[in-house]
């Protein structure tokens, strides 16, 4: 018999959570339920899945209650404070800040190449920085056949890492700067 999975996005109105939903609904990820958890400020507002409105509930240290999957994008400091609290609720939490990154417990995954590790939880998985992961994907291809051990990279990401109002801020400025520009 099939259990129902029940998902959850924290941080579902910022630019990362947004983004997530949309990923789960064009890959029309198998939860037969979805909650959307954000900030006080933005509990009561609707985002749509699947073509049905949901509203968007407080994350309180409640919240996790009947949640088999939560995926964390809100910062570090949430992830700190609220992912143990989703675990031990019996939530299996996917981390999506810099967290657990450095916790030897807790598996960090890039889903193409290690995804044996994640049987290896405690509640919590982690996922590298988005630059490390996609550097990742081509890197470990040279690194199985050639055994790399050490590289050496830059990324500059300056609004993107920030969020959604500094987006929105630096869609403003282009837009200013365009029309000054003609």
């Amino acid at each position: 018999m099939n259990r129902e999975l029940h998902a959850a996005v924290v941080g579902a109105t910022g630019a990362v959570g947004i983004e997530m939903i949309k990923t789960l609904e064009k890959r029309n990820f198998p939860a037969n339920k979805l909650t959307l958890l954000a900030s006080a400020r933005s509990a009561g507002k609707k985002l749509k899945f699947h073509g049905r409105e949901i509203t968007v509930r407080e994350l309180t240290k409640d919240s996790f209650a009947g949640i088999d999957l939560a995926l964390f994008s809100a910062g570090g400091s949430i992830s700190k404070e609220f992912a143990p609290l989703a675990a031990q609720a019996g939530c299996v939490v996917i981390d999506n800040s810099s967290a657990f990154r450095m916790d030897d417990s807790v598996p960090l995954i890039v889903p193409e190449i290690n995804p044996e590790d994640a049987k290896l939880h405690r509640g919590i998985i982690a996922n590298p920085n988005c630059t490390t992961a996609i550097t990742l994907m081509a890197l470990y291809p040279l690194h199985r056949e050639f055994g790399v051990k050490r590289i050496f990279a830059s990324s500059y990401q300056a609004v993107s890492g920030t969020g959604a109002k500094a987006i929105e801020e630096l869609e403003r400025q282009v837009g200013k700067s365009s029309i000054t520009n003609l």
